[in-house]
C-alpha cells in the first residue's frame, strides 16, 4: 500500500474542499495517486449534486462590478440552495470573478464557460447552485451610470441616465442625485420608467382585474356605464402610478415625485437630464 502523507491529504483537501477522512481515503484506494485521487472525489461531488437536482437554488448574492471609466457595468445573480452556502467566501469569490469575465471579454448572458465554473464549485461545495442571469449595461458619451447593492447582495441596481451637457456627470450633487435614484429603485422596484414602457397587452389584463373586482361591489351595482367607466380609469391611473418610476413619490421626499426631482437636478445643473434605462434584479426574483 502507498504511504499517504498528511501533506498530500491536506493539498487534496484544499483542492476538492472534501473532508480529510474522504481524501485520505481516496488516496488510498488509488494508491497514492493524486490525480486519479482527485478525480474520484470529482465523480463523488458529482453524484451528490445529481441528487440534489431537483432543489430550488432561491438563495444567492447579486454581483456587480463597473469599468474604470464607469461606462459599463456587469449585473450578476448566482444562486444557491442555501443562504450559508451565499455567504461562502469561495461563492462570494466566484460571483466577482464572474462580473469581472463578464466585463472583460463582453459576455451579456450565460454561458457554458461561466456555467462550467459554477459546475466546478458546486461539485466542490456539493450544493446546487446556478448563474441565473447576467447583463452588461453601457453608457454613450451623454450617459451616466450608477449602481447599488442593497444588504448582504439580495437586490442590485444600475441606473442609467443622459443629459445634453453630459459634463454635469462630473457634478457631484448631480452623481449623489442619481445614486439616489438608484436608491429608489432598489426599494420600490418599479415595473417602468413611465406610461409609454408599460406593456399595452398585460395592462388590458390589469384592468380587466379591476372590472372583475368592481363587478363583484355590492357599492357599485346599478351604477351608470359612464361612472363605472370614470372609477375603472381612476383605478388604472392609481396604479400606474405605483408601478411607473416617474410618477412615484421620490424616496427621499415622497411629497414629490420622481420626475419633479429629476426636474429640480436639471434646473440646479443647467442641463436637461432624463433617466433613459434601469436594471433591477433581486435574488429569487423571475
Amino acid at each position: 500500500m502507498a504511504d499517504i502523507s498528511a501533506s498530500d491529504v491536506k493539498k487534496l483537501r484544499e483542492k476538492t474542499g472534501a473532508g480529510m477522512m474522504e481524501c485520505k481515503n481516496a488516496l488510498v484506494s488509488t494508491e497514492g495517486d493524486f490525480a486519479k485521487a482527485e478525480k474520484l472525489l470529482k465523480e463523488k461531488g458529482l453524484a451528490a449534486l445529481e441528487k440534489r437536482a431537483g432543489r430550488a437554488t432561491n438563495q444567492g448574492k447579486i454581483f456587480v462590478k463597473a469599468k474604470d471609466d464607469g461606462s459599463v457595468i456587469a449585473l450578476v445573480e448566482l444562486n444557491a440552495e442555501t443562504d450559508f452556502v451565499a455567504r461562502n467566501p469561495d461563492f462570494i469569490a466566484l460571483g466577482g470573478t464572474i462580473a469581472d469575465k463578464a466585463l472583460k471579454d463582453g459576455i451579456t448572458e450565460p454561458n457554458d464557460e461561466l456555467n462550467g465554473m459554477v459546475q466546478e464549485l458546486a461539485t466542490k461545495i456539493r450544493e446546487n447552485m446556478g448563474l441565473k442571469r447576467l447583463c452588461l449595461v453601457k453608457a454613450s458619451s451623454n450617459e451616466y451610470l450608477s449602481q447599488y447593492i442593497h444588504g448582504d447582495g439580495n437586490i442590485g441596481v444600475v441606473v442609467k441616465c443622459e443629459s445634453d451637457k453630459p459634463e454635469i456627470f462630473k457634478n457631484e450633487d448631480v452623481k449623489s442625485f442619481i445614486f439616489s435614484l438608484a436608491l429608489h429603485i432598489a426599494a420600490f422596484n418599479p415595473t417602468a420608467i413611465d406610461r409609454s414602457k408599460i406593456d399595452q397587452g398585460w395592462l388590458k389584463e390589469q384592468e380587466g382585474i379591476f372590472r372583475t373586482q368592481m363587478e363583484q361591489d355590492e357599492k357599485l351595482k346599478g351604477k351608470p356605464e359612464n361612472v363605472l367607466a370614470g372609477i375603472l380609469q381612476g383605478k388604472t391611473n392609481k396604479f400606474l402610478s405605483e408601478i411607473c418610476l416617474m410618477e412615484q413619490g421620490y424616496v427621499k421626499d415622497e411629497k414629490m415625485t420622481v420626475a419633479k426631482a429629476v426636474e429640480e437636478c436639471a434646473k440646479k445643473s443647467g442641463a436637461k437630464l432624463t433617466v433613459s434605462d434601469y436594471v433591477y434584479y433581486r435574488v429569487g426574483a423571475e
